[in-house]
């Protein structure tokens, strides 16, 4: 919007294809809303129950400055159980979601003009952050024919003598892929050759259905350049408590929390105990919803190759989307998400919302149990393109 009060550098609208969404779903009574990677589900009982008897029992105040001490231990805890990384208490910061923390990170490292590598399709939120940052995005374009991985000569022909990091999501938002083994030692090698931080968004972790997950920090050399987000938001189904964390060098943390006192103060009390009985109870809270997810995922993806026009890559490797191959329908992403919310009353982003490389596609998030996603495609397969 374009006002005096007003800063210049907002006056070009900046809303993201996430934020139009809201008021698209409005546009029929009837609409499945497969746009948003907001569960149906809802937080466990364990978890609520936990938080709110540790809120009547006083945790209602400002935390430290790094996040409640209990929930640093835990999240060093996680790490070493589950991965065998030796995760100091310095080292972990514990922030008002990995959205704050992507902000808190780039406005630690990124001097004003300094570039930022993102693999793209991205999260949509990532070039504007990195442009609050003072510093320039750069798209790294993954495409299907490559399974969507990083193609390392494609990285280096972006590399100059401003690039200060690069930016990975595994498994992705939002075309579901997740990095090879062999692709993430390419990209080691290149950070140490060209002395880049990788920033690392560990947003989906639980939702890996072919392999294991692996931290790109646990690889040989990585931990000393690599900033980990974390957040609690999908893992375990707790998006309305906005609450992650921050793994990294001990200095970067320093610097991160300076910039945070600034912003947040501190992350809320309550939700970082909630985040507290999250990890304690994990082994009791995830399997059952890994598994609904990772069903409606692969009912998903068998219902998109059954569709004329459409395809997707199938098993599914991770994440809760679908990044849906439209390019046979002739129509170009914003088209078809139009066109598919016209005629079937199904809400779906456009692929060009998450990067240049996201043109021929439209992500659908399976954020809806199989029954509503059985009538999303019903509908769909009727559409004539």
């Amino acid at each position: 919007m374009k006002h005096k009060f007003i800063a210049k550098r907002y006056w070009k609208d900046h809303q993201t294809a996430m934020g139009k969404s809201d008021e698209m779903a409005k546009t029929f009574d009837d609409v499945i809303n497969l746009s948003l990677g907001d569960p149906d589900l809802i937080t466990d009982d364990i978890i609520i129950d936990g938080a709110f008897a540790d809120a009547k029992a006083g945790h209602t105040k400002y935390t430290d400055f790094r996040g409640d001490p209990e929930l640093r231990t835990e999240i060093c805890r996680f790490y070493q159980e589950e991965y065998g990384m030796e995760v100091r208490d310095e080292e972990v910061f514990v922030c008002a979601s990995a959205s704050l923390g992507m902000y808190l990170s780039l406005e630690a490292i990124v001097d004003d003009g300094d570039e930022v590598i993102l693999q793209a399709p991205f999260f949509t939120p990532y070039p504007q952050q990195v442009e609050l940052a003072r510093g320039i995005p750069v798209e790294l374009a993954t495409y299907e024919d490559e399974d969507f991985q990083i193609n390392i000569e494609r990285l280096e022909s972006l590399i100059t003598e401003r690039t200060k990091a690069l930016v990975i999501n595994s498994p992705s938002n939002p075309t579901g892929n997740c990095l090879n083994m062999e692709t993430m030692e390419q990209l080691a090698e290149i950070a140490v050759k060209h002395d880049l931080l990788v920033i690392s968004d560990d947003i989906y972790t639980a939702f890996s259905y072919q392999n294991p997950f692996v931290p790109f920090a646990s690889l040989p050399g990585m931990r000393e350049r690599t900033i980990i987000l974390n957040s609690f938001s999908k893992n375990f189904t707790m998006t309305g408590w906005r609450v992650g964390n921050i793994i990294a060098p001990d200095y970067i943390i320093k610097t991160i929390q300076q910039v945070n006192e600034n912003v947040v103060f501190t992350t809320p009390s309550i939700s970082q105990r909630a985040a507290i009985h999250a990890l304690r109870h994990r082994h009791e809270i995830q399997p059952a919803m890994i598994e609904e997810y990772r069903k409606r995922m692969f009912y998903a993806a068998e219902r998109v190759n059954e569709i004329s026009g459409l395809s997707v890559i199938d098993p599914p490797k991770g994440s809760f989307y679908l990044f849906v191959n439209i390019k046979e329908t002739g129509l170009s992403s914003a088209a078809a998400a139009e066109k598919i919310l016209q005629d079937a009353h199904v809400l779906t982003l456009p692929g060009t919302a998450f990067g240049a490389c996201g043109e021929g596609y439209v992500r659908i998030a399976c954020t809806v149990g199989v029954d509503r996603l059985c009538e999303a495609f019903d509908r769909i397969e009727k559409i004539q393109w």
